[in-house]
């Protein structure tokens, strides 16, 4: 069963929990999709199953949350972390995902964690990685926070927006939300994973480059 037709096979009271789980674990650093889980519990919300305004709540603090916890294990584990998640899991947290998500963070810093709320590879790095990286808490929950608040909070005002516009034919339609989240989702992700090959490419051939360079360089001979 995939993840929209088990949101919506569940109680209305149960959808909040989930939803809110589902989102803090992938934002732990646990791949799954949270936001086709966003929306479609807000397509709920549209037809009246379940509030709104519940919908973002629960998702918001589902968001910051999973990104404190994933900041704590990052922050013990270091990057032997995702040393051994690499190996278990080369699809998720393979070298060429971690090189395009560290190169992230030296580019925008704490605002990678901010940013990263909006891609779907950083959305599972982000928290881990920021602890991993010593990060300072303080810069680390600020854009945590924002960035909870403007993902979960303005995904579900969009989708509930659009949704409203087009109730009367939403029965007949509503699989082109999801069909609309996945294609954005999968877009995202193999953009990101064309991005990281092209990083660990780069990076195996700056690491040949400088063996090269070593090897090449001689010891002086003593007179």
């Amino acid at each position: 069963m995939h993840i929209d037709a088990w949101i919506e096979s569940v109680p209305p009271g149960a959808v909040y929990g989930l939803v809110g789980l589902i989102i803090g674990l992938e934002s732990l650093g646990i791949p799954l999709p949270g936001e086709i889980a966003l929306v479609t519990a807000t397509l709920m919300a549209v037809k009246g199953v379940v509030s709104p305004w519940g919908i973002a709540g629960v998702a918001i603090a589902g968001a910051i949350i999973g990104d404190s916890i994933g900041y704590s294990i990052g922050r013990k584990g270091g990057k032997p972390l995702f040393e051994k998640l690499g190996r278990r899991f080369p699809k998720h947290f393979g070298p060429s995902h971690l090189a395009t998500a560290e190169r992230s963070f030296q580019r925008w810093g704490m605002w990678a964690v901010f940013f990263g709320r909006f891609i779907a590879l950083l959305r599972i790095f982000a928290g881990p990685l920021a602890g991993a990286l010593k990060m300072p808490y303080w810069k680390f929950l600020i854009a945590n926070v924002l960035g909870g608040v403007v993902w979960a909070g303005g995904t579900t005002l969009l989708v509930y927006k659009v949704g409203k516009s087009i109730e009367p034919w939403l029965s007949r339609f509503s699989w082109a939300g999801l069909a609309a989240a996945v294609v954005v989702g999968a877009g995202s992700a193999w953009f990101m994973k064309r991005r990281a090959a092209k990083a660990h490419a780069a990076h195996e051939a700056a690491e040949a480059a400088r063996a090269g360079k070593s090897e090449g360089v001689k010891e002086p001979v003593a007179d």
